[in-house]
């Protein structure tokens, strides 16, 4: 494990307890209501619907798992008949000659509630192998349900499974009546997506002019920067969206490498233009990746049609002999922390028999859309009503410098160039984000630990706390936004705070830039670190359980080097007397540089004047405005260094004269920034008055400290 695996950075972040963010796939975990029992529809009439309703599946152009049979590839063992991952790999690809894979099959379940003209159909897909990321494994099995109301014969509500019962289906409520499922495989992963609109091979989330989304899931109203996005997983590649693949490894060598499988070659799987060795070998994240386009595309046999691969219909009752499907743990370069690793190479072992699954027995077990559950509800007495469940829902972005700031000097958050993998100790499966989204439902109330992972991006680590359900839409975040800045690998270093140095019960943490404003909102117990941008200039704030506040100025080192450690990170007014000294002191050198006539750079306000261009100088080539200005903030530091001693030796009076002192000369700071502003350079100007505002905060705080 490296030095990023050890990364412990708690965040309070968004949690998401209501009954429009909540579901599981398979589990029934929006039951709030049982539903009646389902029974097996007899074979002609189940084939009927299923032939009505059999899907058109749209695969990727670097597809390399199609849907096939896995009766070629079984074998006894114990007397019980198992598929074994070596045996479904090496014989699937030892079979697929040209562009015609082998055994084109998609199986099918049709049960219909007791009492209920209610069905559902299940259409059954299974693959080889499956590589996405980090949820790589032997076999897959893919769904989808076509709920159908067997009086008018009309479909009531498609949903199509995606990567895990932790992230949110994509799914559709009340298609067209005459309609044909339209299927897009997210390549290599097989997560189903929904295409509906008028063009057949595209997703489309949102609704444009006269054409409507691809899914009719609750929008996120919670969290302002994604209010539009609905809450499903999607397709990332289709929408846009970069996502890097990672190559399976098995005994530690990539697994095409082994000899059990001689028919597997590195061509095999995913097209290498997609495909990373590991996501901390990357300085940065890959920019290059290829989009979506469609290759094959599948059609029920039986159905006219121009599809490339004509599939038979089964139906899984020929194939329920089948107890398990096997396969030894897979590895993968993934940088999280110990207990996650662990737990989701286990995950990613296999995916089981779908006939074990409580979703096989009962398909609405997998409705992850709660309006969706109570729509069917409302309509038929064998569906229960949802319940409530807490989701973790925040937005994870990329931080990056901004021309705002002095260079080096300020950040700002952007889209994340790609997506990234998130994870819950409490129940380490790991899941993808979806337009930079990250959706983990059904989460248990209490206090939770996520990571987050990006391709060439530090990984990122924090405490989640999940409020009790009390069944109402509510949401509670902190940091930016709720989002969660991740920092490319080769601009981060590690911000680390020694609590068990400070002289009193931490009991949070903050991390804010000059410009991005608040990164990091952590609970804090015990020693504790977070990776920031070196590009960043940061305001570390701690509180203790007293609620009194420390805080520390740290300016990394642009060029690398080692990281920054806050050993003594107290709280009161002598910690925060300090600080104002410090970033007085760091303000005032910039500022003297360029009264001085040190600063010769090019930086240029918005009619591209230079900074020398616009300074009003007297013979002495200097500023009189910017030269008061630093003199102004000398004053603030000396001040504010005086206040620090004479609280320090526990003069509570003498330092509160002093902070008094600090806060009159921070208005005439504010009365010489503003006859300055105009001769010094836009990022200075704008780091400046940026400052000056937390300073006074800063200093109000100091003054109304109880701690000395």
């Amino acid at each position: 494990m490296t030095e990023h695996d050890r990364l412990d950075r708690r965040t309070v972040l968004g949690a998401l307890a209501s009954a429009g963010a909540g579901a599981v796939a398979g589990c029934g975990a929006l039951q709030g209501e049982s539903d009646s029992e389902a029974t097996e529809v007899e074979d002609d009439r189940a084939h009927d619907l299923a032939a009505q309703f059999a899907p058109v599946v749209y695969f990727d152009e670097y597809e390399p798992w199609f849907p096939t049979d896995p009766r070629p590839y079984t074998s006894e063992q114990d007397g019980e008949t198992i598929v074994t991952g070596f045996d479904a790999f090496d014989g699937y690809h030892e079979r697929f000659t040209g562009d015609q894979p082998p055994n084109p099959t998609v199986f099918y379940n049709v049960v219909q509630y007791e009492e209920s003209p209610l069905a559902a159909v299940q259409f059954w897909m299974y693959s080889a192998f499956d590589q996405f990321t980090t949820n790589f494994h032997w076999h897959d099995w893919e769904v989808l349900h076509v709920f159908v109301d067997t009086d008018s014969g009309e479909p009531q509500l498609y949903v199509a499974s995606s990567h895990s019962r932790k992230v949110p289906n994509n799914e559709f409520l009340d298609p067209e009546p005459d309609s044909v499922p339209r299927i897009l495989s997210e390549l290599g992963s097989h997560s189903s997506a929904l295409s509906l609109n008028d063009i057949p091979d595209r997703f489309q989330r949102l609704p444009t002019g006269n054409s409507f989304a691809d899914i009719t899931n609750s929008p996120i109203e919670t969290i302002e920067d994604i209010a539009s996005i609905p809450l499903a997983y999607g397709l990332p590649r289709d929408e846009g969206r970069r996502l890097p693949y990672v190559v399976p490894e098995l005994d530690g060598a990539p697994i095409y490498e082994d000899d059990r499988l001689p028919s597997v070659e590195e061509s095999d799987l995913v097209d290498q233009r997609l495909a990373i060795r590991s996501f901390d070998a990357l300085s940065s994240p890959p920019s290059d990746l290829p989009g979506r386009s469609t290759g094959l595309v599948f059609d029920h046999e039986e159905r006219e049609g121009d599809a490339d691969v004509e599939y038979a219909l089964a139906p899984t009752s020929e194939i329920e002999h089948i107890t398990d499907f096997t396969g030894p743990q897979l590895s993968f370069e993934f940088a999280v922390p110990q207990f996650a690793e662990d737990a989701i190479a286990g995950h990613i072992t296999t995916t089981g028999a779908p006939w074990g699954q409580p979703r096989y027995a009962n398909p609405a077990a997998d409705i992850s859309e709660p309006n969706h559950r109570r729509a069917l509800a409302d309509r038929y007495e064998a569906i229960g009503a949802p319940s409530s469940v807490n989701s973790v829902v925040a937005q994870v972005t990329a931080a990056v410098t901004t021309d705002a700031a002095p260079d080096g000097e300020g950040l700002t958050t952007e889209s994340s160039p790609v997506e990234a993998l998130v994870v819950l100790e409490s129940d380490p499966e790991a899941a993808p984000t979806f337009g930079g989204v990250a959706a983990l439902q059904d989460v248990p109330a209490g206090e939770h630990r996520l990571t987050v992972n990006g391709a060439g991006q530090a990984p990122h680590s924090e405490a989640v706390s999940v409020s009790e359900n009390e069944g109402e839409n509510s949401v509670t975040t902190a940091g930016v936004d709720g989002e969660i800045p991740l920092v490319a690998r080769e601009s981060a270093t590690k911000l680390e705070v020694d609590s068990d140095g400070a002289d009193s019960d931490l009991t949070d943490l903050a991390v804010e830039d000059d410009f991005a404003g608040r990164l990091y909102d952590a609970p804090l117990s015990g020693p504790d670190a977070v990776y920031v941008h070196r590009g960043g200039a940061y305001t570390t704030e701690v509180r203790d359980s007293d609620d009194e506040v420390g805080a520390f100025r740290v300016n990394p080192d642009p060029e690398g080097g080692e990281g920054v450690r806050i050993d003594r990170p107290n709280t009161g007014k002598a910690s925060l007397a300090t600080f104002l000294a410090d970033i007085s002191d760091e303000t005032r050198a910039e500022v003297a540089a360029v009264a001085d006539g040190d600063d010769e750079s090019d930086d240029s306000d918005e009619s591209g004047a230079s900074g020398s261009q616009q300074r009003q100088t007297d013979g002495g080539g200097q500023s009189n405005a910017v030269q008061g200005l630093a003199q102004a903030l000398g004053a603030v530091a000396e001040a504010a260094r005086r206040a620090a001693e004479r609280a320090e030796n526990g003069e509570r009076g003498r330092a509160d004269e002093s902070l008094q002192t600090v806060i009159d000369r921070l208005g005439r700071v504010a009365g010489r920034l503003a006859e300055a502003q105009s001769d010094l350079p836009g990022g200075l100007a704008n780091a400046t008055e940026r400052r000056l505002e937390q300073a006074q905060r800063r200093s109000e705080q100091a003054r109304n400290a109880n701690k000395l």
